[in-house]
């Protein structure tokens, strides 16, 4: 099982299960197989043997919890996983991280953002709470009450850094352009060193085709933090709609050396050339693209 070798492992416990059907531990094993092979309803129907023969399995319950969830049934997860918020090893996730995710799920909103607050080692009805329960609700495609408590995380502490620019990504991912700006522009009063917002709100400006604010906030987003390939790409976007060809080449290159297989470089790198009238750059660059994209997406 070690060796991910699970098939092999499944048989070896299924001779021992046809010798000894109560062997001592045997019902956790044969779970923990099917668990790690993501055959939930095996898992399920073995680990409740584990917890049945052992109330006290700390282990099992935790894994009977996660099955429930994997297996689409976050209801049934929720009072087994409240039991045990360690982490197990051989769960492979964060079991404090899956129920709040669970109680998402079954609209516990309250005891998503207790969870998390848990977690992070904060008092659940702070700032930071809501903060951190927006993001993960915003990440679960709970947009609405991810922008409520994102509200609620900024009205309990309007200097609490991050919290605008979560309300300002939630706004651009909704096309509310003008309330994404002010947040940003908020979120840089209170941490203007945060390279990332400088970079949405370049983002931002770039769709109301502000191109010039654009540009000189994806440069600041460059010096404060060079690792990251978006300001790059975006900034090849930006020169290349302002017809500054070169430039825009120059760091679309720089995006394709630190990410060579994103297709969007690719693209944009094609359109900038053929722009310059360079047709077999052009020509390179837009193959390579759509070979990217469709290995990466082969549906």
């Amino acid at each position: 099982m070690q060796q991910g070798k699970l098939d092999e492992a499944i048989a070896e416990l299924q001779t021992v299960e046809a010798r000894d059907p109560a062997a001592k531990g045997l019902a956790l094993e044969m779970g923990t197989a099917y668990y790690k092979k993501s055959d939930f309803p095996k898992a399920i129907e073995y680990l409740k043997k584990a917890t049945a023969a052992d109330s006290a399995n700390a282990e099992a319950i935790q894994l009977l919890g996660l099955s429930y969830y994997l297996g689409g049934h976050p209801a049934d997860a929720i009072p087994l996983l409240e039991k045990v918020q360690g982490w197990y090893p051989r769960a492979n996730v964060d079991a404090s991280y899956i129920l709040g995710i669970c109680y998402i799920q079954t609209k516990d909103y309250a005891q998503a953002r207790k969870a998390f607050g848990k977690m992070f080692d904060v008092p659940p009805d702070s700032a930071a709470s809501y903060l951190f329960t927006a993001r993960m609700l915003l990440r679960q495609e709970y947009d609405p009450v991810a922008e409520e408590y994102a509200q609620k995380a900024a009205a309990l502490d309007p200097k609490l850094p991050l919290v605008h620019f979560l309300l300002g990504e939630l706004y651009l991912y909704k096309s509310r352009v003008p309330e994404a700006i002010a947040e940003f522009q908020k979120e840089l009063a209170i941490n203007p060193g945060h390279a990332a917002t400088y970079y949405k709100l370049a983002d931002a400006y770039s769709r109301v085709q502000k191109f010039e604010d654009a540009e000189r906030l994806l440069q600041r987003s460059i010096w404060l933090d060079a690792t990251s390939t978006g300001p790059y790409i975006l900034m090849g976007k930006v020169l290349e709609k302002k017809g500054e060809f070169d430039l825009a080449v120059r760091a679309l290159q720089r995006a394709v050396t630190m990410d060579p297989n994103n297709p969007t470089t690719h693209h944009l790198l094609g359109q900038a050339y053929r722009d310059m009238g360079k047709k077999e750059e052009a020509e390179s660059e837009l193959k390579l693209a759509e070979e990217l994209q469709t290995t990466q997406n082969p549906r």
